[in-house]
């Protein structure tokens, strides 16, 4: 057997109240930066909290809230020539998907002197070695793309969903802390752990799945299923919403060892061009996944439905891959948000135009099985 040699990057921190050090930590990169913040963290008083360690360490910043809905390429444009003309040391970022993708996109193009944002969209070329440092305060229990060498943008041009390489270890630190999902609301917490569970049962079920994703991904699974169904015994005293970011950051962290499936790439999709929540279609997508993979990784299936406690030990296969479905979709009547993606309002031709957006990706060459555009289609009928 060969030998197990595996790097963490980049370092984590993750608990209640981390980002009260936020200041004591950018020191260690540098005292002028760029914070790209989330408008919504600003509205809840949030965000106030997070720069305040800034103040106190006199760490020099100045903060970009103005990130639209749908912020696409053109925000990116601008965000980055803020930064450059500010001559920052590095960026931080606190907020959500979008507000994080958009910060490792300014940090990968930094120092491009030549190229424009649009040259690496159309050409997928590899950005320059040097990189500027990036913390990343996530303000959700999950992340799709903070552990990888991708960021997702929209391309102002055409509402595509578009990923851009980054570099490796382009992030710095991650400061994961539990009270900066205070400005979400019950349901989104719910919402988004369902699309952590996604971004496990994907990456546990990858090609590319090795044993050390694997080992990451049924610990995520199993402190998820604490935090939604409670722990077995009086032992775990883990307060909820701790669990919950112990869950993503470790199902974030397990899929991007591995790889992101159909639900995730079809979720960017349909974001992109319509701007319904990720979460929402990854959670509709998830129990048609499973249902997919029932055919070809049965075995790996039963194994989480088990650690979810949704199937008993002594249950068949079978059996436990269909209790994994209808476990997910009571969570999804539990918490009151639409079964089906026909009830967001979206015609069936409307999707199968972010199925060919999703099928120009190149994360289709690392799904949980060999599939097409036409694949992906099938998919979207069945959760129609």
């Amino acid at each position: 057997m060969a030998d197990f040699i595996f790097k963490i990057s980049p370092n984590i921190v993750l608990g209640s109240y981390t980002a009260t050090r936020l200041g004591q930590y950018a020191l260690e990169y540098g005292s002028n930066f760029l914070v790209l913040m989330d408008p919504v963290l600003k509205e809840s008083g949030t965000a106030s909290k997070v720069t305040a360690s800034l103040t106190e360490r006199n760490v020099d910043y100045f903060v970009f809230d103005e990130i639209p809905l749908g912020s696409d390429s053109e925000t990116a444009k601008v965000v980055l020539k803020l930064a450059q003309d500010a001559k920052v040391h590095g960026v931080i970022a606190v907020g959500g998907g979008r507000t994080l993708s958009l910060a490792r996109i300014v940090c990968a193009l930094y120092y491009e002197n030549s190229k424009s944002i649009y040259d690496y969209i159309d050409e997928n070329l590899i950005p320059p070695k040097r990189t500027l440092p990036l913390i990343c305060l996530p303000s959700t229990n999950r992340d799709s793309f903070i552990f990888t060498d991708r960021a997702f943008v929209t391309d102002a041009r055409s509402t595509k969903v578009k990923l851009i390489k980054t570099q490796n270890g382009l992030c710095k630190l991650v400061l994961w802390d539990p009270n900066l999902q205070m400005a979400l609301t019950e349901k989104q917490i719910s919402c988004m752990s369902i699309e952590a569970l996604a971004f496990a049962v994907e990456g546990y079920l990858s090609q590319k799945s090795t044993f050390f994703s694997d080992m990451i991904i049924e610990k995520s699974v199993q402190l998820l299923s604490y935090a939604e169904d409670g722990a077995p015994n009086l032992s775990v005293t883990t307060p909820q919403e701790v669990l919950l970011a112990q869950g993503g950051c470790m199902a974030s962290l397990g899929a991007a060892s591995s790889s992101f499936g159909a639900a995730n790439l079809l979720s960017l999709a349909i974001n992109s061009r319509y701007k319904i929540s990720r979460s929402l279609i990854s959670a509709i997508l998830l129990p048609y996944i499973i249902e997919d993979a029932a055919s070809f990784k049965a075995e790996k299936l039963a194994v989480l439905s088990r650690l979810l406690n949704a199937s008993h030990p002594e249950d068949s296969v079978s059996s436990a891959v269909a209790s994994l479905a209808d476990y997910v979709r009571q969570k999804i009547a539990k918490i009151n948000i639409p079964a089906r993606l026909k009830d967001l309002s979206l015609s069936i031709e409307q999707l199968s135009v972010a199925a060919e957006d999703a099928g120009e990706l190149d994360l289709m060459n690392s799904l949980q099985r060999s599939m097409t555009t036409d694949d992906l289609f099938e998919i979207i009928k069945k959760a129609y």
